[in-house]
């Protein structure tokens, strides 16, 4: 009798939060504000409808300077115009996989220029060191792509991973191609910081271009991603945050690194949710910097 007093007089004394919440709560940095809140959904049951083209891809090339670039053009079977955004590849390039991501950008209704820097340069796949002459090829890849018919807006996006993140953030700032031609930046799990820094710098610091970015920047990557991968990310984002500037990280539980292109052997249901959920809110992103609608 005395031991099932002493135990309802302990639960008594509990704060009123521990009997309904768990011990250990993680809360991810798109929940402190809910963006992703759809009143539509919640109130009267409605999901938001993907735009879904055929795709036709051709193989084209452009120039910087003597340096010709090849690169993969993706574009929406069905007439009509749609907006531009050049894919950005990392550091496996442009394979099979890789090639899937543009491909499912077009998809959504886009024209998608994805240049393979790395044919263009006789760069092996994979490089360890970096070569500062890709940032002008990307550059001009922007260029090139605002030149291709069947455009709806006289600016484009950009969209990358790994370290195409760093390559198209030194194109917008470094090669002054933001505000003028580039509307919004969006990048699964950006190497944000040169590639060639040391080992502090990679762990412990962004590159400084990211203050300088003027656009609206989307950040994606998954919570099992590489310390010196998310820390420079974040303190990038908090930064730009603190400068008024229109930037947002969502973290999907669960993943890591490849969430958008890992093959099926290895695929996860959490990979394959955290990487449609990306895509749609990237369309959507890119729509409202490009022609004001999601």
């Amino acid at each position: 009798m005395k031991r099932l007093l002493s135990i309802a007089l302990l639960l008594f004394a509990m704060p009123a939060w521990s009997m309904h919440e768990s011990w250990v709560k993680t809360e991810y940095p798109q929940d402190k504000e809910k963006k992703w809140w759809n009143d539509d959904w919640w109130e009267k049951g409605q999901l938001p409808t993907p735009v879904n083209h055929e795709v036709e891809i051709t193989e084209t090339v452009y120039k910087n300077g003597d340096t010709e670039i090849p690169a993969l053009l993706f574009r929406p079977k069905s007439p009509g115009k749609y907006p531009g955004i050049l894919f950005q590849h990392g550091r496996r390039g442009i394979d099979d996989l890789t090639r899937l991501h543009p491909l499912r950008l077009a998809a959504r209704g886009f024209v998608v220029l994805a240049p393979d820097v790395w044919s263009g340069r006789f760069i092996e796949k994979f490089p360890i060191e970096y070569d500062y002459a890709v940032e002008a090829d990307v550059a001009a890849g922007i260029d090139f792509l605002l030149t291709q018919p069947g455009l709806s807006a006289d600016k484009i996006c950009t969209v990358s991973h790994t370290r195409g993140g760093y390559m198209t953030l030194k194109a917008l700032v470094t090669e002054r191609r933001q505000k003028d031609k580039v509307a919004c930046y969006v990048s699964y799990y950006p190497h944000w910081q040169d590639p060639n820094a040391a080992e502090a710098m990679q762990v412990y610091r962004y590159a400084n271009e990211v203050n300088e970015l003027e656009v609206p920047v989307l950040i994606f990557f998954g919570e099992h991603e590489q310390y010196q991968r998310y820390r420079p990310i974040m303190q990038g984002i908090e930064a730009l945050q603190n400068k008024g500037r229109d930037a947002e990280v969502i973290i999907y539980p669960g993943v890591g690194r490849g969430f958008d292109f890992r093959p099926p052997h290895v695929r996860s249901f959490a990979d394959d949710l955290a990487a449609k959920d990306a895509m749609q809110r990237t369309a959507n992103f890119v729509r409202k910097h490009l022609s004001g609608k999601q």
